[in-house]
């Protein structure tokens, strides 16, 4: 009987070894193979099986997740090194209409927005040591957005034009915008960094949704803080569901992406969340790893 996942493989290159190292695990764990194809992407190639399993009698949702989640930790750790698999759920890839919901700064964008404006005051290899440790989860991350936030008072807000000009998409990034919306699917961003960047992005890049903290500004200066609610790990899983339940679309056709541990509430909200070059804390919560630097991939997964 056909199972409700399939697996996708993706790397620069992928191996008849590596594909029949991936096949061996799948059977191991009660898999077989009904559908197999080979796809060729820029930059990277992807395998796509599609499974089926025998699910004993009886078993339950949980048994379920947690045969899965055994599935994933093998193959994960039996991945060679820029090659991964994903176990991705058909009610993700089988959607009519898509959520994909993304973090900013080493996700959407190249950068960290903060690291960037930390330059300008000087202060770069503070913040920058403070923003790796709270990325790890090291850190509770609102504390250390004040922390670093502090750093920059006095700036003149022009500095936050110079930054946007500095801005570096990811690879693949603006393909994965572009294509999921012109199949109709919603596309949004959150983010830990700040409004004044991701506000022109977003618009530039035909987001449905975007959200970041707002950076005070009093007389043309930043004054060190940050206006409202900050934007922690705890909103972004409620923006997930606040705006896909707007957009009419169940949860299970979700997906998260992100690469820090303010991200890892909204990956284990979505129906699939996906860790991008992540630390590897992040990487170990996750459901999927796109470890080479390129957006494209999740395009495969969402099978857009």
């Amino acid at each position: 009987m056909p199972s409700t996942f399939t697996a996708v493989s993706y790397g620069q290159t992928l191996s008849p070894k590596t594909l029949a190292s991936v096949k061996t695990i799948l059977a191991e764990h009660g898999y077989t193979v009904a559908v197999e194809r080979m796809e060729s992407h820029s930059g990277f190639e992807a395998a796509i099986f599609e499974l089926g399993a025998l699910e004993p009698s009886g078993t339950t949702e949980a048994q379920g997740a947690a045969r899965i989640a055994r599935l994933r930790a093998a193959l994960a750790e039996a991945s060679q090194e820029g090659i991964s698999t994903a176990i991705v759920p058909d009610s993700l890839r089988a959607a009519k209409r898509k959520f994909i919901i993304m973090d900013v700064d080493s996700t959407l964008i190249q950068q960290e927005v903060i690291e960037l404006l930390a330059a300008h005051a000087g202060t770069e290899a503070e913040v920058t040591r403070v923003t790796e440790a709270a990325m790890r989860g090291e850190l509770d991350f609102e504390q250390s957005l004040h922390h670093r936030v502090a750093t920059l008072a006095g700036l003149p807000e022009s500095v936050l034009a110079d930054v946007g000009q500095k801005i570096k998409l990811s690879v693949g990034a603006q393909r994965l915008v572009t294509e999921a919306k012109a199949a109709g699917h919603v596309v949004c961003a959150v983010s830990g960094g700040f409004s004044q960047i991701l506000t022109p992005l977003a618009e530039s890049l035909g987001l449905d949704h975007a959200l970041a903290n707002d950076l005070e500004i009093v007389d043309g200066y930043l004054t060190g803080k940050v206006s409202g609610a900050v934007v922690d790990r705890a909103a972004k899983a409620v923006q997930l569901r606040a705006w896909s339940a707007e957009a009419a679309i169940p949860g299970q056709a979700t997906m998260a992406i992100g690469d820090g541990a303010n991200d890892l509430d909204m990956m284990a909200a979505a129906a699939l969340g996906v860790a991008f070059n992540a630390k590897p804390a992040v990487r170990a919560a996750a459901d999927a790893q796109i470890n080479i630097a390129n957006l494209d991939v999740a395009l495969v997964l969402a099978n857009i």
